[in-house]
């Protein structure tokens, strides 16, 4: 299963200048399965996802971005946000207490919203975001590398924010998934792939 895990919508995340509506336009368009819209800091699109789903009869995963002392990351599975600014680890401990799971989000960006060197240090990451889309590649695949070597899964994600950069880079699921309890587990299994879309297709990337 083909989705991409980090999306902003223009409801809720304010730097975005897309609609949820054209995001699943450009998913299907491009042969994806589900999306994930994960915005910033805010939860509140969960409220929405089964009527939406419902009306455009395509998997939506809500999760969140959440921007620690650290750096970003994303989570899946969270129903309440911390109301301080936790540390990375306090918030990876904190999402793994809810049984949910935390990616890192594109760790070696140059607007030090990444979490750096810092991943050599951290513990209970479920994935690292080695491929993002609105990442310059030489960042990417320090990413990658670094997920090499510390034995964390290297997934990808377009982390956009308008309408053409939907599904960019996505991650490939070791098997279909329905809803956020069952995009955890999968996520867990520890055998996902980046994808890139190119010449109209996705590839799985070699790191």
């Amino acid at each position: 299963m083909k989705v991409d895990l980090h999306l902003h919508d223009s409801k809720y995340s304010n730097d975005s200048r897309v609609s949820i509506a054209e995001i699943i336009e450009e998913a299907k368009k491009k042969g994806l399965d589900g999306i994930a819209l994960t915005n910033h800091e805010n939860i509140e699109v969960k409220k929405e996802v089964e009527e939406l789903v419902k009306k455009y009869q395509f998997p939506i995963f809500p999760g969140v971005e959440y921007l620690t002392k650290d750096g970003d990351i994303v989570a899946f599975g969270v129903d309440k946000l911390p109301e301080e600014q936790l540390t990375a680890q306090e918030f990876i401990d904190y999402v793994n207490n809810c049984g949910g799971v935390c990616t890192a989000a594109h760790p070696f960006r140059t607007n030090n919203r990444g979490l750096k060197e810092k991943l050599n240090i951290v513990k209970g990451l479920t994935a690292i975001e080695g491929y993002n889309g609105s990442t310059q590649d030489i960042h990417n695949d320090m990413a990658a590398q670094i997920g090499k070597k510390i034995g964390v899964q290297v997934i990808g994600s377009s982390d956009a924010h308008i309408q053409n950069k939907v599904g960019v880079f996505a991650t490939l699921l070791p098997y279909p998934v329905k809803n956020v309890k069952e995009l955890i587990e999968a996520l867990k299994t520890n055998k996902c792939k980046p994808l890139i879309f190119k010449d109209g297709k996705y590839e799985i990337i070699e790191y």
